[in-house]
């Protein structure tokens, strides 16, 4: 009998690409309290560098990166149980929308209809409403195990928390042998909507466990932000930061003026706003933002297309939530840079659109660039 001449040959590459340490690993994360199962995809990269995720609202839920020393650590804020991914509210390294910040009172006017959204802060709409996103078991598939991809998917239904239009997301997160997570989001609608993803991971570059972050130094590629009322929606403005607490323009710590007497800061209960990047910035050619931790030596740039970034230092963190390790998460034990549209931009006809029609595609990337100083 005459053999198949590419039997040898499909033999010989398949031994040639014999799986690497650092493919791709799926594993089981836990079983939420309604019996449904959470899974865990890992990255791993040659150098050690090691991100998992979860598909409870495409968690990140693990960096495990090197220090100055070529010291590992987990840097970013979360548990070890998935329920309690499920009951926070704190959105811990999870994907937030339909939409991601504020919309003022739930509502919006699209094409001359007037949409009214689920309320869960206050009077108003945050990250996706009572059931976002970040509370959703998604799709989760290895997209490619040898460059170290996962994609998750999720349909978002017409009238889902008040939304118009069929909504069909992806997320692709990406690990790079140079310690780069890329994040690409992709969506398309049946119907006309509005969209604004974001990754509200809580870094701390010293270790999830350490402390607060105001020795972290931070610069800022954004020479104006958007100031707040008193329920933190915008109030249309665009404000220098030249000569006032929001100035990062330099690295500096984050909590050298953290405390001012700034009204602004007041209403935030510390930093809680968006920075309106520079025109360079939001075209993933310069970093949107970077920070440093002198102690661990550890070092995050930010780089995105879009044109705004919400710095926030977890001002409600209170030390009443156990995270991982039995960690207790105290006041400012995480910082996050939510890379996004402008919060409100529905209702402020000058701000960056939002809206996604059929036929059109969202897409929007960020990546996380690790590396020590």
């Amino acid at each position: 009998m005459n053999k198949d001449p590419n039997t040898k040959i499909s033999s010989t590459l398949a031994s040639a690409r014999k799986e690497p340490p650092y493919r791709v690993k799926v594993k089981d994360f836990g079983i939420l309290s309604d019996g449904r199962k959470v899974t865990e995809y890992v990255l791993n990269n040659k150098v050690g560098t090691r991100i998992a995720i979860i598909n409870l609202g495409a968690t990140i839920s693990q960096i495990q990166v090197a220090d100055k020393n070529d010291d590992f650590a987990d840097i970013v804020l979360g548990f070890d149980n998935p329920q309690q991914y499920l009951t926070d509210s704190s959105y811990f390294g999870a994907v937030v929308g339909r939409y991601g910040n504020r919309i003022a009172k739930g509502k919006f006017t699209l094409d001359e209809q007037c949409y009214t959204l689920n309320t869960n802060n206050d009077e108003n709409h945050l990250h996706g409403g009572i059931l976002g996103f970040n509370k959703r078991l998604w799709n989760g598939k290895v997209s490619d195990a040898y460059n170290n991809c996962v994609t998750l998917t999720l349909q978002s239904q017409d009238g889902d928390e008040g939304y118009p239009g069929t909504l069909d997301v992806t997320v692709t997160y990406t690990l790079t042998e140079n310690n780069n997570l890329v994040i690409e989001y992709h969506a398309t609608t049946d119907k006309a909507t509005i969209i604004n993803l974001m990754q509200h991971t809580y870094f701390n570059l010293a270790g999830h466990n350490s402390g607060d972050i105001l020795k972290h130094q931070l610069s800022i590629n954004a020479k104006h932000y958007t100031p707040v009322n008193s329920e933190l929606i915008p109030t249309g403005k665009f404000a220098s930061v030249v000569n006032t607490a929001f100035d990062f323009t330099k690295a500096k710590p984050i909590g050298t003026d953290i405390y001012q007497g700034d009204q602004q800061l007041v209403f935030g209960l510390g930093y809680d706003h968006n920075w309106v990047l520079n025109s360079n910035a939001g075209q993933l050619k310069h970093a949107a933002a970077k920070v440093y931790d002198p102690y661990s030596g550890r070092t995050l740039n930010v780089y995105t297309d879009q044109p705004g970034v919400q710095f926030y230092t977890g001002n409600v963190l209170d030390g009443s939530i156990l995270g991982k390790n039995n960690t207790v998460y105290k006041h400012r034990n995480g910082f996050c840079l939510e890379t996004q549209h402008f919060p409100d931009s529905p209702n402020i006809p000058h701000f960056p659109k939002t809206h996604l029609k059929p036929n059109e595609i969202y897409t929007s990337k960020t990546i996380f660039s690790f590396g020590v100083q």
